[in-house]
């Protein structure tokens, strides 16, 4: 995995952009499930959740947002711009989750996926498998556990 990639925390400057990315990436999948987006839902989320921006240089590319439980850290949401899809920085972003988790002690890591998402095969790369659905979400999740080879792959 690229190191030229960085994980910076976000702040409340930048919830118009995480809002409108969210929005702009998902909003078909809302229409095709019958599910009502609002702005309002999505900002309330964000004040409670850890956000990072997954950034190249000075470049924002996308971000990730997180919650915890005291078994598994939640990928509550995570979204490239258009541009930098299929470019590594989804999987470099899912290995340093990963490895959150593991440094944190917590035995899972955790995110649904609305199905027919091809974000699925990423995430099934990474390990993550099916374990439970929705009407039309997958439950995905995989042990946090690093063995000390994956460890030197992850970094």
């Amino acid at each position: 995995m690229s190191s030229r990639f960085a994980l910076c925390p976000a702040t409340a400057a930048d919830l118009p952009f995480a809002r409108d990315l969210t929005r702009s990436s998902m909003l078909r999948y809302y229409i095709c499930n019958d599910l009502l987006w609002l702005d309002e839902a999505f900002d309330v989320a964000w004040a409670g959740r850890e956000n990072l921006l997954i950034c190249q240089d000075h470049q924002v590319l996308g971000f990730v947002s997180l919650s915890r439980d005291l078994r598994a850290l939640y990928i509550r949401e995570l979204h490239m711009l258009e541009a930098w899809r299929g470019q590594g920085a989804g999987a470099w972003t899912l290995a340093q989750v990963l490895l959150m988790a593991a440094r944190e002690h917590l035995g899972l890591l955790r995110l649904t996926v609305f199905k027919g998402n091809p974000a699925q095969r990423l995430y099934e790369r990474q390990g993550l498998r099916v374990v439970g659905e929705d009407e039309c979400f997958w439950r995905m999740e995989r042990s946090s556990f690093v063995g000390p080879g994956e460890a030197c792959r992850l970094s």
